[in-house]
């Protein structure tokens, strides 16, 4: 999704004006649109997580992995000027069985990371220190657990070994908005901002801007591996590699001689009554 086309005004009091008076133009925007990545650099807090775990075995005796990702997280204004509230996706993922994982948004086969029984998606609470980031209060992630097979994406299957994939980023749909202004001149939405604002956690992006979009439900569609997304609070939290069976393993499952021969003697001693 682009971020919606609003004119630059002289004063705060100009762009509030244009806003709440466009309000429903600029929502109708926002739900006509699939909500992806943008290619805007948040500064990341000092303490966030550089890497995620990596995978301990070898890369050649390995054909699996199985990570968890967050690739999304509520009560932080990203760079749509969006901050998604708990529960967003509480209908969306009872109801769509049909969730990818992607590579960069792009809902190609040589882009598809995990899905169907490979993709287990969730919400669940964290407080974003435990996330690594130096922010306080808590969030809401939507996570991701999936089953990497080298073979579908060999080359995503290779930078996840890697520690390489950082950051991830929602492919969705709005479905409920609430726009908050800092101006008790226009009253729901000023009462918006009264509302949500101590629930957010970058509160300096808040009143830089002076506005930001509640994002009260929406409707998942994937989620996707990305070099930076809209929210930089999305890191890779585990990898955890799954060896192929070792020749020694499979030697040890095949019958011994001894075995062979008792099974032969077994039918030659079988009669029928």
């Amino acid at each position: 999704m682009d971020k919606l086309n609003i004119p630059e005004f002289e004063n705060k009091k100009e762009l509030f004006k244009f806003l709440v008076e466009n309000k429903s133009t600029l929502e109708a925007q926002k739900k006509a649109e699939t909500k992806h990545a943008d290619s805007v650099v948040f500064h990341v807090p000092s303490k966030a997580k550089k890497s995620a775990n990596k995978a301990e075995a070898n890369i050649e005796d390995i054909n699996e992995l199985k990570v968890k990702v967050v690739i999304n997280t509520s009560n932080l204004i990203d760079s749509h000027s969006d901050m998604h509230y708990p529960g967003l996706w509480d209908k969306s993922l009872k109801e769509n069985k049909n969730i990818m994982h992607l590579q960069e948004h792009t809902n190609k086969f040589d882009h598809l990371i995990a899905d169907s029984d490979d993709l287990t998606a969730y919400a669940q609470n964290y407080t974003f220190k435990e996330l690594g980031f130096d922010l306080e209060g808590k969030t809401q992630a939507l996570v991701f657990e999936s089953t990497i097979r080298k073979d579908v994406n060999p080359y995503m299957f290779k930078l996840y070994y890697n520690g390489r994939v950082k950051e991830h980023s929602v492919g969705m749909r709005y479905v409920k908005l609430v726009m908050a202004v800092n101006d008790e001149d226009w009253g729901a939405e000023y009462e918006a901002w009264e509302k949500y604002y101590p629930e957010v956690a970058n509160k300096e992006v808040a009143d830089s801007q002076g506005y930001f979009w509640v994002v009260k439900e929406a409707k998942v569609v994937e989620g996707s591996a990305v070099l930076k997304g809209s929210n930089y609070a999305t890191p890779t939290l585990t990898v955890e590699s799954k060896n192929k069976p070792s020749e020694d393993t499979c030697k040890d499952n095949e019958p011994s001689n001894n075995d062979t021969q008792e099974f032969k003697e077994m039918i030659n001693n079988f009669k029928i009554f």
